[in-house]
């Protein structure tokens, strides 16, 4: 490893510190001993270090209680997978599990006495936890319609997995500054978000003469958080083959040059943006060796990570269905009913969605009345309305130390009443948020609400500060942040507001992040003030 950054030990944050002294890795060897010693054994200080095993504490801190998350590469799966995701959850999670915004599970109330179980559970049908969080390169993303993909230019399943292998549990970037995502896709309406991971591959194509050759342009320095970025495309066209060289020296150069001094400023994209993309590049190609110039980029919209519905795939006669997951919750018999229509009416394929959803593929088109007559799937429903099919949030402070308010609930609650109140012809992309991160992706929502706490007549109540008009298409942009922040018992009135003045005053086809953009934040800022405090300044 190269040790420039070392050098300046004195000015390494204390996390910097303990992971010179402790690899990330190593916890996981100690995993069996806690099994045996019990939770209050385990150093405060290495709790932390539990992330790399893809363990994290729940809340509250001290009750002992973890969540796990299991990787799915690019949202790829099988029926036989996902028995053994539902029975875990089953036997270990108080029979839950969550979806996340990387396509990954997530497991609720383990134990450090089961834990090292459902490990070994989970390693013998090849799923895995290790780097689903912690300093590494997390979950790689992609196209969960991977290999069956009408709008694909390549089947990227070889791609992903041999990336994904290359950094499971690999040392020599196991202590990167903070976490790694990367999204490699060739779907062209952008279903690996590209914008909004630290590295990310799209479709391009190359012409030589009479002949397309297929590839990848390649972003670098997105991530959302507090201080948001957009990923920038590099000059590059890089063939199929080349993937995991590029990969491996993005990778390096945030390990070698990452800043370590403060956590909050050490994602690659800080990096990105003070070297500049021409000093970024230069110094990639330096370890790539040459690589050719652009091509031609095939990326034609953005679907936001939605599937719904029933379509056809490149293969005749077989189709795939996107499937309902109301806020990605699941129970451990909803999924087991999953994997059984997987395997009664087609192959066993299941896809994990970005927009925590499922889809299954491989269904023949003589199955599929059959299919959408079972009870499971009118529940998922491959056709939900407009809301509750469209509403996404975090974990909230149900199981997350960092949340300052509830979320799950409160964004189901939410949705269906306006599905029950609001007639509206297109889908509204609605994100809750619990804390100032952004695991529930507010920056990309039509309407984003970030939760917070404050005062109302005397008393402390939850509360949330809106977003509008995010967007990872054509003209891509984050949600501008409107002023104030109005209690949670109003949120719904607000959004009746904002709703209304869409369809009062849109263009035919106009979406929601194209009216945000024609009329500007302070025509909705003037519909919000009126529900806040202080003329639109709430206290925080």
């Amino acid at each position: 490893m190269n040790q420039v950054w070392v050098k300046d030990y004195h000015e390494l944050n204390d996390f910097e510190k303990l992971k010179l002294s402790k690899d990330g890795l190593d916890i996981v060897e100690k995993i069996p001993d806690y099994k045996e010693s019990g939770f209050e054994t385990i150093d405060p200080k290495e709790r932390d270090l539990l992330k790399w095993a893809g363990v994290n504490v729940q809340k509250p801190r001290d009750a002992g209680y973890f969540l796990m998350r299991v990787k799915i590469p690019s949202g790829v799966m099988n029926s036989n997978q996902a028995r053994v995701l539902a029975n875990i959850a089953k036997d270990y999670g108080r029979g839950i599990l969550d979806l996340t915004t990387r396509q990954a599970f997530q497991f609720h109330w383990l134990t450090i006495e089961n834990i090292p179980i459902v490990m070994n559970i989970l390693n013998k049908f090849q799923l895995h936890t290790i780097g689903s969080e912690g300093d590494c390169p997390r979950t790689i993303i992609g196209n969960p319609l991977a290999g069956i993909d009408p709008n694909e230019t390549i089947d990227t399943r070889v791609i992903v997995q041999e990336v994904f292998e290359y950094f499971q549990g690999n040392r020599e970037f196991s202590n990167l500054p903070r976490k790694f995502k990367i999204s490699i896709s060739t779907n062209v309406y952008n279903t690996g978000h590209a914008q909004i991971n630290d590295l990310a591959f799209t479709p391009a194509v190359k012409k030589d003469g009479k002949n397309n050759i297929y590839g990848f342009h390649v972003y670098v320095g997105g991530g959302l958080s507090a201080k948001p970025y957009l990923a920038q495309k590099l000059n590059l066209f890089v063939y199929p083959h080349e993937v995991l060289k590029v990969s491996i020296a993005v990778t390096t150069l945030f390990r070698d040059y990452g800043y370590r001094k403060n956590r909050r400023h050490a994602r690659l994209k800080f990096l990105f943006a003070d070297w500049g993309r021409d000093k970024f590049e230069t110094e990639l190609l330096k370890l790539t060796g040459p690589l050719e110039t652009s091509g031609i980029d095939l990326t034609c919209g953005w679907n936001a990570g939605y599937f719904y519905g029933v379509h056809p795939q490149k293969q005749l006669g077989l189709n795939y269905v996107g499937l309902s997951v109301p806020l990605g919750r699941l129970s451990a018999k909803d999924l087991l009913e999953v994997a059984q229509c997987a395997d009664k009416y087609g192959d066993g394929s299941i896809r994990t969605c970005l927009s925590k959803n499922l889809v299954l593929g491989n269904i023949p088109t003589e199955n599929i009345e059959a299919l959408l007559a079972e009870k499971i799937i009118k529940r998922f429903t491959p056709n939900p309305k407009p809301f509750v099919g469209y509403t996404v949030s975090c974990t909230g402070k149900e199981f997350c130390n960092l949340a300052l308010v509830e979320t799950k609930e409160f964004a189901l609650r939410l949705a269906q009443t306006l599905d029950e109140k609001v007639e509206l012809d297109t889908p509204l992309r609605i994100h809750v948020n619990g804390c100032p991160n952004s695991c529930g992706q507010l920056q990309i929502a039509d309407i984003g609400l970030r939760g917070t706490m404050g005062k109302l007549n005397g008393k402390t109540v939850e509360k949330f500060e809106l977003s509008i008009g995010g967007s990872l298409g054509m003209n891509a942009g984050f949600a501008t942040a409107l002023q104030g922040a109005v209690s949670a018992e109003k949120v719904e009135e607000v959004l009746e507001d904002f709703i209304s003045f869409y369809k009062n005053k849109r263009l035919p086809q106009e979406s929601f992040h194209d009216f945000v953009s024609r009329f500007g934040s302070q025509a909705f800022q003037e519909l919000l003030t009126p529900y806040t405090e202080f003329l639109g300044l709430a206290s925080k």
